[in-house]
């Protein structure tokens, strides 16, 4: 039944990945993750794996930790002990590729089991990708714009998630909505819910409570493809809509991958509680799952860490377009955020957002996409310090 789309076991991710290393790929991906090193010893690697533990342990943890080294100032996390059972790690989602990766280095630097991660069929761009990727515990995601097909895919997706978890196999990583967060306003999908409760045999706080929801907040310090977030947005708002060129996704998870992303913190936050399930299970049967959102939303962005680069941002959007921030004592004041950051960071990140938007093509605003990235970066600071009016 959830062949399509299981992760591979251990004999299909040891054929998978003797034909990753046949790949004329591998060069550069060795040259980028191991530089200097013989790109041979890589493919020697993947044709000895036996298995999944075996490939994320010899392999995997090892690539994380190049990635982050190269491109990081660093992985901060808190919340570990709440991983005291299988759980639901419903996240807010920022970069294809590294948010499930460095949880599972987490994890396993941390001696916790591993989690299988939800990833949409649309990154399985090719052969290579999907061998990867269905080898590092990823299960396949369908995506299609036909209601009856999402129906059915959505339950197949929903009862797999329940299997694994209720039976104690495995947790799950799954984002909170459809797909990045592109204006940097993380906001839990109720349909998400929905999909989660097609499998569920019992009652609203039963279903639920059997999957064991464990917010998730993820934050960096650079936002991973930022400006060419900002201009997918761009192209929504002029456009009415945005078709992605061919290989786009591969270009946004090589580019999330080598971008520089400064710091980055994750916050593992408590699991949703019982009586947090009753409260959502008071109100009529629609709201039941907006409730939850609710609840999902009231970990996820307090969690969130802002750093100097989001305060810089929401200052330059109050400058520019003469904002406020409401404060319940003092009324309305002017926005002012430099106790979070010095003059040499507000530099940076204006040098930052310059160059980013540099880089856009001719037939694009270039004012707009630098107000959405902004935008991108301010949003985080809007729901947790007040609105900006």
């Amino acid at each position: 039944m959830f062949d399509d789309i299981r992760p591979y076991n251990d004999s299909e991710t040891s054929m998978a990945l003797k034909r990753v290393s046949a790949s004329p790929i591998i060069d550069p991906i060795s040259e980028f993750i191991f530089p200097g090193k013989d790109p041979e010893l890589l493919r020697e690697q993947l044709r000895s794996i036996e298995g999944v533990s075996d490939f994320q342990i010899r392999i995997m943890s090892g690539v994380i930790a190049s990635i982050i080294s190269q491109t990081t100032d660093g992985v901060e996390c808190e919340g570990l002990e709440y991983f005291r059972r299988k759980l639901l790690l419903l996240s807010n989602h920022r970069d294809i590729v590294l948010d499930p990766a460095i949880i599972q280095l987490l994890l396993y630097q941390h001696n916790l089991p591993q989690s299988e991660i939800a990833v949409g069929d649309n990154l399985m761009v090719n052969s290579f990708v999907e061998d990867l990727i269905r080898s590092n515990r990823m299960i396949k995601v369908v995506r299609s714009d036909n209601p009856r097909e999402v129906y059915t895919t959505s339950k197949v997706l929903s009862e797999y998630i329940r299997t694994k978890i209720a039976s104690g196999e495995s947790s799950i990583w799954l984002a909170h909505r459809n797909g990045r967060t592109k204006d940097g306003y993380d906001e839990t999908e109720q349909g998400l819910l929905k999909m989660l409760d097609m499998s569920g045999k019992g009652s609203f706080m039963d279903n639920f409570g059997e999957l064991g929801i464990m917010p998730v907040s993820i934050s960096y310090e650079y936002e991973p493809c930022g400006v060419l977030k900002a201009v997918e947005l761009w192209h929504k708002m002029v456009d009415g809509g945005y078709k992605k060129a061919e290989n786009e996704d591969l270009t946004s998870m090589l580019t999330g991958i080598r971008q520089p992303k400064g710091r980055i913190h994750i916050s593992f936050c408590r699991p949703v509680t019982e009586e947090e399930l009753a409260d959502a299970d008071s109100f009529s049967k629609n709201d039941k799952f907006r409730r939850l959102a609710e609840i999902v939303d009231s970990r996820i962005v307090p969690a969130f860490k802002l750093w100097p680069n989001n305060y810089i941002a929401a200052e330059i959007l109050s400058e520019e377009s003469g904002c406020t921030m409401e404060h319940e004592a003092a009324g309305s004041s002017k926005i002012d955020f430099s106790e979070f950051y010095t003059d040499g960071q507000r530099k940076d990140f204006e040098e930052y957002a310059a160059e980013s938007v540099a880089s856009v093509s001719e037939n694009i605003d270039v004012k707009q996409v630098r107000h959405l990235l902004l935008t991108m970066y301010a949003n985080p600071v809007f729901r947790k310090t007040g609105k900006c009016r």
